[in-house]
């Protein structure tokens, strides 16, 4: 199991992982031993989400996220398989994490009166400022 918080756990069994060939430093090993790790998690299907949550992770997963509903993280950033798997389990785990928390809700607001009439005011005096520099040759014959 795969602790999220206290209330939320996932069972390891959700997750796929599928080992891949990585681009990257290695020298002649990275052409030969698949060492980049793709974690597969069904976010629609999953019995340990709520429905919530569920859409949240979907909103928060973006380009990794399947028409499926199959959330995909490839995690090639080591030299070995073990560590690119904690990597990506990591990764998820944190995406989870991320799911849980409810966005705020902006509230729309107006700005107030005195900070219109600075507004206005610091208008009047930049315009008085640049008609000063303008630079007319009737008024100077």
């Amino acid at each position: 199991m795969i602790e999220i918080t206290p209330a939320v756990q996932i069972d390891e069994n959700e997750l796929q992982f599928e080992y891949i060939r990585a681009s990257g430093p290695g020298g002649q090993n990275v052409n030969k031993v698949a060492t980049a790790v793709q974690l597969r998690f069904d976010v629609r299907n999953s019995p340990s989400l709520e429905p919530d949550i569920k859409e949240q992770l979907t909103l928060r997963a973006g380009n990794h996220m399947t028409v499926d509903g199959v959330l995909i993280i490839t995690a090639k950033r080591y030299r070995t398989q073990e560590q690119n798997r904690l990597d990506a389990v990591l990764r998820f785990t944190h995406l989870v994490e991320a799911a849980l928390h409810k966005p705020k809700i902006r509230k729309a607001t107006h700005p107030g009166v005195s900070a219109k009439a600075a507004r206005l005011f610091q208008k009047k005096r930049r315009a008085e400022v640049k008609k000063l520099r303008s630079y007319h040759p009737d008024d100077w014959e």
